[in-house]
């Protein structure tokens, strides 16, 4: 997987470079964007990382920003910055998904703070997003056998129950059985279940 990167999106150059000098002195990996347009014109989802968004700026404020990305759908974590901050615009930020809003002069740590924040947030989702699809293709690997099978797990049948209530072999029972989790890639039973129930 690719390293994260820190999208920086700012129409002050001064502030763009400060952020950028500040996040690649901890070692991470940093892109400088002047202008809403600018980053929307290269933005790639499959890119992991998070974005620190300016509130104001010239024709494209970073709310609208945040508005055009919610609609696509993307999941990029936003950090929100601002010179002109006040509670409602934070709360509305806030309420569309955005891990903070940090308000211009800020503390360099509360800066970093928030980036790995959000930077912790994106991996998160992607790892759940990985797993996720993991199952689904697991899933549609199932037999119609290993389906049936699976039901009677869920509902917390041992493999002596459900032996006795489908009328085939204990043994063929566990052989099933170790094929599911094997193809949903669990390691126990109670994973198994919790898995199926989280994605119902």
């Amino acid at each position: 997987m690719l390293d994260p990167t820190v999208f920086i999106v700012d129409d002050d150059a001064a502030v763009v470079d400060s952020i950028v000098e500040l996040v690649m002195s901890v070692g991470l990996s940093a892109a400088a964007f002047h202008s809403a347009k600018e980053f929307r014109d290269t933005f790639n989802p499959d890119r992991p990382g998070c974005l620190v968004l300016d509130v104001r700026m010239a024709h494209t404020s970073g709310l609208a920003l945040q508005e055009e990305l919610n609609a696509i759908g993307a999941t990029i974590p936003i950090v929100f910055i601002s010179g002109h901050g006040d509670i409602s615009t934070a709360i509305k930020t806030i309420k569309a998904g955005a891990v903070d809003f940090v308000q211009k002069p800020y503390h360099d740590q509360q800066l970093l703070d928030a980036i790995n924040e959000a930077l912790r947030r994106d991996a998160e989702g992607r790892e759940a997003a990985d797993d996720s699809e993991a199952f689904v293709k697991g899933f549609a690997a199932l037999t119609e056998r290993e389906r049936e099978i699976l039901e009677h797990v869920v509902r917390g049948l041992s493999s002596k129950s459900i032996a006795k209530e489908l009328d085939i072999s204990y043994r063929t029972i566990e052989l099933h059985r170790s094929h599911i989790m094997g193809k949903l890639r669990v390691r126990s039973v109670a994973e198994l279940i919790r898995l199926v129930i989280e994605r119902r």
